[in-house]
């Protein structure tokens, strides 16, 4: 079925819609909020979040075609609220957790990574991982983060400019 035809079901009332609707990009939705939160739990947490959030204020959205760059611009928020109180106090758990989950190798690039993306400031941070890890194209991003299509382009060349000279090398669009 049409996602339109979902989306009106679902501004209607009709819980299932709306479950169709999200269950249909489920991997989408997770995969981006893992970038941002680097945590299972805390990646659905977030998911849940939108999800009500999607349900309480979907009434609001006036163009049913543009769903599920609503609904993802929900969840880098609801990510976003996640991140503020995760600075608040850091889980023991998760320290846990991310030392198990990946080998070895991965760990180490993913470390190595982090640090870098680490000293960028979190505008250029999220620009690249969500260019580069969930390979979103220009357009996307702008539309998610609600920013010009220029500003993303030029965030993501200053962004990967300073990585390069830390990385060593020349910088290739």
């Amino acid at each position: 079925m049409e996602i339109k035809l979902w989306v009106k079901r679902a501004k209607k009332g009709e819980k299932e819609a709306l479950v169709e609707l999200i269950m249909a990009q489920k991997s989408d939705y997770y995969k981006l909020a893992y970038v941002y939160l680097k945590n299972k739990e805390d990646a659905l947490d977030a998911m849940e979040d939108m999800i009500v959030n999607v349900y309480e204020n979907i009434t609001a959205l006036k163009n049913e075609a543009v769903f599920y760059s609503w609904s993802k611009t929900i969840l880098v928020n609801c990510c976003k609220k996640v991140l503020r109180e995760r600075n608040r106090m850091v889980s023991i758990d998760t320290i846990k957790e991310q030392s198990y989950q990946d080998n070895l190798e991965e760990k180490d690039n993913k470390i190595v990574l982090d640090a870098y993306l680490s000293e960028l400031q979190e505008t250029h941070q999220e620009i690249i991982r969500l260019r580069y890890l969930l390979d979103l194209d220009y357009q996307s991003i702008a539309n998610l983060l609600k920013i010009p299509l220029g500003t993303v382009k030029s965030r993501l060349y200053y962004g990967m400019d300073i990585l390069q000279k830390k990385f060593g090398g020349e910088h290739h669009e």
